[in-house]
């Protein structure tokens, strides 16, 4: 097969395991930075240009994107060209778009009873009190909607920090969540990395002495852990409902079971690899191989 990873740099960590997973089973894979591809949306025969090459329909088997968040816009309009064109996509174009978007993707696991943190969105300073109050009080956490990597993220303990941070973020226009704290959780979460419609892997993430927020790029720890079955139909659901065949599920156990703080569409590789020891970036070669195929991408899940 030939493959495409559309990625910002082969040097990534993740984009290298894909790189190296997909020729050791044979295949010839070939990265593109989707930044320096611009297309062409004639109807009669859609095509996508790299600096000096021009990609037809039949050029790739399939598509592997690694989309940072900071290029949504740009890179989800070259996944949609490719799915224009027949190739087939591991994760599409909308189911990217969607799981980006927090406030929707949250409201879409609402709407399909998926357990979430008690969530709260406004727009005007007036409604500060309530957007507290609908979380529980304080402590409580307050979320950039453009956040990233736990950037963004502010954990406010007392009732007057939580207001003070809302009227800040809301002064400079930035569209924020306010979402319960859960305590109990003490500073950890799960990944679970599902390829499919299984979790493959997991581990748990452990926030560092003094912090919060367990994102291994802000210095948490990653370890095996072991889920229960309801995190395993949990994690398979959220992704299920995002409509993203290859994602990292970010669950928290609470005392009332696990809730979904996230789905992100382009999970890195190293950490869920280094704490389980397995070979994940062939799991999502495997994956491929087993489903790609011309005209076989299907928008999956809905809103």
């Amino acid at each position: 097969m030939n493959i495409a990873i559309l990625s910002r740099s082969r040097s990534l960590y993740s984009t290298k395991r894909l790189v190296e997973a997909a020729k050791e089973r044979g295949h010839e894979v070939r990265v593109i930075d989707h930044l320096y591809c611009f297309m062409d949306i004639t109807a009669e025969k859609p095509s996508i240009h790299y600096k000096d090459e021009e990609f037809s329909a039949t050029e790739f088997d399939a598509v592997i994107p690694r989309i940072g968040s900071s290029v949504t816009f740009y890179g989800t309009a070259v996944v949609r060209q490719f799915e224009m064109m027949g190739v087939y996509c591991v994760n599409e174009s909308v189911a990217i778009s969607r799981s980006r978007d927090k406030l929707r993707s949250l409201q879409l696991l609402s709407r399909k009873k998926v357990g979430i943190p008690a969530t709260a969105f406004a727009h005007s300073p007036h409604d500060i009190d309530g957007l507290i109050r609908e979380v529980g009080g304080a402590p409580c956490v307050i979320k950039l909607l453009e956040g990233t990597q736990g950037i963004g993220v502010v954990l406010a303990e007392t009732k007057k920090a939580a207001e003070s941070v809302i009227q800040a973020f809301m002064g400079l226009n930035s569209n924020i969540l306010v979402q319960e704290f859960i305590a109990e959780a003490k500073g950890s979460d799960i990944r679970c990395f599902v390829v499919g419609d299984k979790v493959i892997a997991a581990m748990q993430r452990q926030a560092p002495e003094g912090e919060f927020r367990s994102n291994i790029h802000r210095g948490g720890s990653a370890t095996l852990v072991k889920l229960t079955p309801e995190e395993r139909k949990t994690a398979v659901n959220a992704a299920k409902i995002m409509g993203l065949n290859v994602c990292g599920v970010d669950l928290l156990r609470s005392s009332r079971g696990p809730l979904v703080m996230e789905v992100n569409s382009s999970p890195g590789l190293r950490g869920i690899e280094e704490a389980t020891q397995k070979n994940v970036a062939g799991l999502i070669i495997e994956f491929i191989e087993r489903n790609a195929g011309p005209s076989k991408t299907r928008t999956r899940g809905k809103g």
